[in-house]
């Protein structure tokens, strides 16, 4: 188990992470405009190029100690951690707001930590059953909200947008459990390396995939749309892919998987806050009732990774 000063700088690596992520969920409403695809390949060249620029100094320190085991690794994650990811969440937001995507994409900590609470030496499912109560609750809360008020569009559009924030919570829950374990056991490279690695991989896989995205858009915009599209594009490679990676995978060395999956929490609260934000409201009850059980099960979870007796020696 971390110490107490790891433990506290891993999750305000959380925090900072989630802050900059949930700026992905708003992204898809600035540019309502495009296509999914266009925000999600924009984003990811923006991405590749940054993260190409940072990775030269080093990459004759990083490159030769990857074998190939490595690359399909970083390959995976990269596809669909990233790109598929990224997809279906943009496509979620815009055919089901930001709410309801922000809903089921909060069922992903409990997902990650039953999955974490199998590793050798993790807390014990039961030991969670309080935390992962609260963050339940609260998602249920965000999601009855979302139910209540009236829907935008049909029911199909609703249903479809469901079904793709569904489907960007089993790309998610993937990543952030496969990129937590890579993470563990990779020698000699550090977490920002293997970011911007895995930055420069889906830079290139974006890029082999462009003709595709081009055969399937038949639209027109002005050149400022572009400029707008080039500019959101950018800040989510700066903010969100960079800086938000780097913040996710510090935190992934310093925090057991069980509460990494607690995190994820953070995304969920400011993408909700962003919402509020452009939608120039204040959360309803329900809303405010879904922020406060949210951070009881992220409290209770710090609580029960540090009781003494409990989680001693138990992560190696």
């Amino acid at each position: 188990m971390p110490g107490g000063s790891q433990t506290t700088i891993g999750i305000l690596c959380g925090a900072g992470a989630g802050a900059l992520w949930g700026l992905v969920f708003l992204a898809p409403e600035l540019v309502s405009d495009f296509s999914p695809l266009h925000l999600t390949f924009g984003r990811y060249l923006f991405y590749g190029l940054l993260s190409a620029a940072l990775l030269a100094p080093r990459r004759r320190i990083v490159l030769p100690g990857l074998t190939r085991r490595e690359w399909i690794g970083v390959g995976s994650l990269a596809l669909v951690g990233n790109i598929a990811y990224y997809a279906l969440l943009s496509t979620a937001v815009q055919l089901g707001g930001i709410a309801m995507t922000s809903l089921v994409i909060g069922f992903l900590p409990v997902a990650v930590t039953i999955i974490g609470s199998r590793d050798a030496g993790a807390v014990p499912l039961r030991k969670l059953t309080l935390s992962l109560v609260f963050c339940a609750a609260g998602a249920l809360c965000i999601g009855w909200q979302a139910l209540a008020a009236p829907a935008s569009g049909s029911t199909e559009r609703q249903l479809a947008g469901l079904l793709c924030a569904l489907c960007a919570l089993a790309t998610w829950t993937w990543f952030a459990v496969a990129n937590s374990r890579w993470l563990a056991r990779l020698q000699g490279i550090t977490a920002h390396d293997w970011n911007l690695l895995t930055g420069v991989v889906t830079g290139a896989l974006t890029l082999a995939l462009l003709p595709f995205a081009a055969l399937l858009d038949n639209s027109s915009h002005a050149t400022t749309d572009w400029l707008r599209l080039a500019g959101v594009a950018a800040g989510l490679a700066l903010f969100a892919s960079i800086a938000g990676n780097a913040l996710w995978n510090r935190m992934s060395r310093l925090l057991p998987l069980t509460l990494v999956g607690q995190m994820i929490l953070f995304e969920t609260l400011f993408a909700l806050l962003y919402g509020f934000a452009w939608e120039q409201r204040l959360p309803t009850a329900l809303e405010i009732a879904a922020f406060l059980l949210v951070s009881m099960s992220v409290v209770s979870c710090i609580a029960t990774h540090r009781r003494p007796g409990e989680t001693a020696g138990q992560h190696g």
